[in-house]
């Protein structure tokens, strides 16, 4: 059954907002190091093939560990696996920044640490998933999702304009150092003053071994009646959206000018879209049947990446742009919700793995078709055939039926039973 509510803590708003502050302030130091790496490895090597092995170091240690790493927040206490991410990611800084002040400062050694930052994200991303709905009532998870979202896109707003400024006027170790003490903040502020809700665990967790735990947990998607749809819906629409994340610098270089403040200005069109769209999500809380409000973000998100490829104004590009990144929480937000309020405790971390596959695979997946072929179409017919297939991909979203009827608001036994029929108690 989904986590118990957590209505009885009187102290519930205390609780989730000094975890989403250290988190926060955690993430903001984390956002500073990722895009001080990118700049100086693009500025010392001026080299498309060094970036793309950044890149790949980021996403596929993360893409093989999510689902073991959700299978540990199912059977380990979720708060003490997100210290131990957190710890892991700034003791690597730290031996970083201080082999960087020694003098060793070898381009692999970068390499070397996004991996490892990214095995912290892999274990720490289905963790948070599913140790929110152990702070929070469970109808109170919209609001706060969307406040978590919109308390994400300001640090992408802000991350990239300080860590700029910083890497101006002081070395990158300097840098690392920041983010050290701001993991220091937040695994401490979790450790010793967020105080969560027990759960149970499978009381023959411990007895089964990883392997048998993560078939489970991937029988429990195949078989569950909306996350394989729900899955495979979300897979394709982030391949498709994948021209307008990765190769929107490359259009607007070719078709506005290569200007710097342009290249800065879609980014921050999209943060300040994504705040937007945080605080529209946590005032409104969408329609009442979830899989309405993620079908609106799929046709607005369409149409909009489509007006990307045919606008001739810079101006109304930027605001397309924000539009993109207001729908961002509009579909994020009621997904992650429906994850945490249908799914039973003892498969949140898995299914929260296998969303974390899918989050770190399709998008560079996606790449691995559309870069080359910016190279032989433009950019634009790209970007308008794929918020075309968006479009479409949300008229077949809003049409499951599947989908539709997990969307709408929790009250019955539900998902219980339908584990019970789709065969998938646990056994001894």
């Amino acid at each position: 059954m989904p986590a118990p509510s957590a209505t009885t803590d009187r102290n519930w708003k205390r609780t989730i907002s000094l975890f989403l502050g250290g988190q926060t302030i955690s993430l903001f130091g984390s956002s500073l190091v990722q895009y001080a790496i990118m700049w100086h490895i693009t500025l010392s090597t001026d080299s498309g093939a060094m970036m793309t092995i950044a890149i790949l170091c980021g996403f596929v240690p993360t893409f093989f560990l999510s689902p073991f790493a959700g299978v540990w927040a199912d059977r380990y206490d979720r708060k003490k696996l997100i210290a131990y991410s957190d710890s892991l990611i700034a003791l690597t800084t730290l031996v970083m920044a201080l082999l960087f002040l020694a003098g060793y400062d070898a381009l692999w050694l970068l390499f070397v640490m996004s991996a490892i930052r990214a095995l912290g994200t892999g274990v720490q991303t289905p963790a948070v998933g599913a140790f929110i709905p152990q702070l929070v009532p469970a109808e109170q998870l919209t609001r706060v999702n969307g406040v978590n979202g919109t308390l994400q896109a300001m640090t992408m707003f802000a991350a990239p304009v300080v860590s700029a400024g910083l890497l101006s006027v002081a070395p990158l170790q300097a840098i690392f150092f920041i983010d050290v003490a701001t993991a220091i903040v937040g695994v401490l502020t979790l450790l010793l003053l967020v105080r969560e809700k027990p759960r149970q665990a499978a009381p023959d967790a411990q007895e089964r071994g990883y392997l048998a735990d993560l078939r489970q947990g991937v029988r429990y998607v195949r078989e569950h009646s909306f996350l394989k749809p729900f899955f495979f819906f979300m897979a394709l629409y982030m391949i498709l959206i994948s021209p307008a994340a990765f190769l929107s610098p490359l259009q607007v270089t070719r078709s506005f000018g290569p200007d710097l403040w342009r290249l800065t200005a879609i980014e921050l069109a999209f943060s300040v879209g994504m705040m937007a769209g945080g605080l529209l999500i946590a005032a409104w809380q969408g329609f009442r049947n979830k899989a309405h409000t993620m079908t609106l973000s799929f046709l607005v998100t369409g149409l909009a990446c489509a007006g990307l490829g045919v606008v001739p104004s810079f101006w109304v590009y930027l605001a397309l742009m924000a539009l993109v990144g207001l729908m961002m929480p509009v579909f994020n937000t009621p997904a992650t919700v429906l994850l945490q309020q249908k799914v039973e405790e003892s498969y949140l971390g898995r299914v929260f793995g296998v969303m974390g596959m899918i989050s770190s695979s399709m998008m560079p997946l996606g790449m691995l078709l559309f870069g080359p072929l910016a190279d032989r179409i433009p950019i634009e017919r790209l970007l308008v055939a794929t918020g075309l297939l968006i479009f479409g991909l949300g008229i077949g979203f809003g049409r499951s039926r599947q989908l539709l009827r997990a969307g709408e608001p929790s009250g019955e036994p539900g998902e219980e039973k339908e584990a019970r029929e789709a065969g998938l108690e646990e056994k001894p």
